[in-house]
This record gives C-alpha cells, structure tokens and sequence, in this order.
C-alpha cells in the first residue's frame, strides 16, 4: 500500500509539465518557444528517457545537454518556477543576440533552436535511389541526415514549375519545419484562408523568372506548391511583421484558427495523404507592436488535457473558449495524440 502511494505521488506532482520560466530581461519570446516545446510530449521523453545522449556529438552538444536538463526541470515539476540561464547563456555562446536585453522574434529563436538540436543529435544514412530521379532535396543537403527534429517536425514542399512559353513542367523539392504563411486579410480570416493563400498557383515574372532549360533562355512561369511529405508536427509562422522597405508594420489581423481535426488534405500529394488531420496542441501569442510587445503561451497539457497559459513565471489555467487568439502568431498542430512523458535517465 506505501509503496503505491509513493508510486501516485511520482506521477501526479502539482506542476509536472507546467513549470513556469523566470524572464531574464526581455526573454518572453524565449520562454513562449519553450513552454510550447516542453508539451510536446515525444520531444520530451526522447531528453527524459536519455536517447539523446547516445546520438549527442560532442564537439557541438552544448545545447542539446543543456536543452536536455531544461526539459528534465519544466517536466518533473519539482519547482513552481525556474530560470533557463543556463540555457540562454550556451545559447548566446554561439548567437550573441540572445544574451542581449532586447526583445527577439520567437519563430526566428525556435527555428535557431530546433537547427541546433538537429546539429547535435544528427546521424547519417545511405538513402536508396530506385532509378533515375530529376528531384533534389534542398536546405540540408542530400536529404541523408536525421535526428529527432527531423523525425517530429520535418517535412517537404514539392513545387511543380511550368514554363509559360513551352508549357515543360519540372519539380522542386524543398524540406521545411516551419510553414510561414501570409494573412490575406487585414480585418479578419481562417487559418485555411492562410493556406489557401500560400499553396495557390503563383506566377514569376520580370526579376523572378526561371531559366528554362528547354527553352534556353529565362522565361515567365507558373508555380504550384504542394506538401510532398506531411511532417508528424506541423508548425504554422503567422507572417504578422509587414516590411516593405523601410515601412513596417503589424498586422493585427483575428485568425481562425480550429483546435481540432485540421484538415490538411486538399494541399498534400494524394499518394502521401497518410495523416490529412491535425489537432493543436500549443500557440504562441504576440502582444504589443512591431518594436515592442511581450510573447505568452497557451499549451495543452498532456497529462490533464487541460490548456494552460505560460506568461513567463506565471502558470494558470484557462477555458478551451480562450485558445482562440487575435495575438495568436505561431501554432503547433500534431497528427497523433500524445502519451505521457517518463523519466529514465538520471539527471
């Protein structure tokens, strides 16, 4: 009986996964991209259980080590509040605009972030070619790297380029973890309006037009993008920040946004529409203006299933009702339901 009791109180400790982030000087955006990051809960147990450390290379394990220990603290719940320092402090190491008291973009932070867990933990593998292929895989290379970022959170445009003088259609691939899309409304829109926006046809004219090679000059063209390969973690980029020139602007644009069963399928190849929905399972919010303004969370909790709200040191929860945000500026979607995250590894 003693030993069951001990047993129910290692797994329900009263801020297991809602741990709130002590801010440093401007490091909201910081401590938003992580709370998201810490209720993914596959994420998580591949740090808490200590898989990492096999895949970890030394010579640049800093932040993933560090990133490791920082999971281990939000997620046990030993503490109502902690500070990331040392988190912020190897990360300002190798990017000194993150130790700086100002205020940073957090997509920029999180895309920082997750580049440098893969540089960590990366391993490489000989990819099987059947034939011969006019495709090629573009950011990283060959396409012969994996790790646990590109496993969750990675996945592929594929764009089908049509020369406009000889009508030859040709294919581009191109991975990504995160999709930045447009707001194609000042007043107010849907997240699907977003995709439709980006996934439409697209002409390239003037400075923007390809080199055909049948033809042998540069020519008009039209371009349509696709999702080849639908990532288990899709990551939304709302594009609220407008510069053209030297005028910026915010858009302050109410997106809709669903809490559940996104569907993605009308923009994936039909060979590969495997996962087509999607539920959320964090947001990011922007507050303020362009050149100031203050980034929260709102996450859902793996264990409760209950969203919380992550405003630096302060945790609290709210309704579902209010998930939906006019300050909403990165989302996190998920095609699989999560488990609970277990420790094995000792800290």
């Amino acid at each position: 009986s003693t030993d069951l009791e001990e047993s129910n109180d290692e797994t329900s400790q009263p801020y297991q996964g809602l741990t709130g982030l002590r801010n440093l000087g401007n490091t909201c955006y910081m401590n938003a991209v992580l709370q998201c990051l810490c209720s993914i809960s596959p994420l998580v147990e591949y740090f808490l259980s200590g898989k990492y450390v096999t895949a970890l290379h030394k010579e640049n394990g800093e932040v993933a080590t560090a990133f490791a220990y920082l999971m281990a603290d939000m997620w046990l719940g030993e503490f109502e509040c902690i500070s990331p320092e040392v988190f912020r402090s190897v990360i300002g190491d190798l990017c000194p605009a993150f130790t700086k008291k100002t205020q940073q973009d957090a997509q920029e932070f999180l895309i920082y972030v997750l580049n440098e867990l893969h540089e960590a933990l990366k391993k490489s593998y000989k990819r099987r070619c059947y034939g011969n292929t006019s495709t090629s895989r573009e950011d990283r290379g060959t396409g012969s790297e994996t790790s646990i970022i590109t496993q969750l959170f990675e996945g592929q445009l594929s764009y089908d380029i049509t020369c406009l003088a000889c009508q030859t259609t040709t294919d581009k691939n191109e991975v990504f973890t995160v999709l930045s899309l447009p707001i194609p409304s000042e007043s107010a829109c849907s997240l699907q309006d977003c995709l439709e926006c980006f996934f439409q046809q697209d002409t390239l004219t003037w400075n923007n037009q390809i080199h055909c090679s049948f033809c042998g000059t540069k020519q008009d063209a039209a371009v349509k993008a696709n999702i080849g390969k639908a990532p288990k973690m899709v990551i939304f980029h709302l594009k609220r920040f407008d510069y053209q020139g030297s005028y910026k602007r915010k858009l302050g644009t109410n997106i809709y946004y669903p809490l559940s069963n996104l569907d993605l399928s009308p923009y994936i190849y039909p060979l590969f529409r495997k996962n087509p929905k999607y539920n959320l399972c964090a947001v990011v919010n922007h507050f303020g203006y362009l050149d100031g303004g203050h980034y929260t969370a709102f996450c859902k909790h793996t264990l409760t299933q209950n969203w919380y709200s992550f405003d630096d040191a302060q945790v609290s929860e709210i309704p579902q009702s209010s998930v939906q945000s006019a300050a909403a500026y990165l989302l996190f979607y998920s095609c699989k339901a999560f488990s609970v995250p277990t420790k094995t590894h000792k800290y």
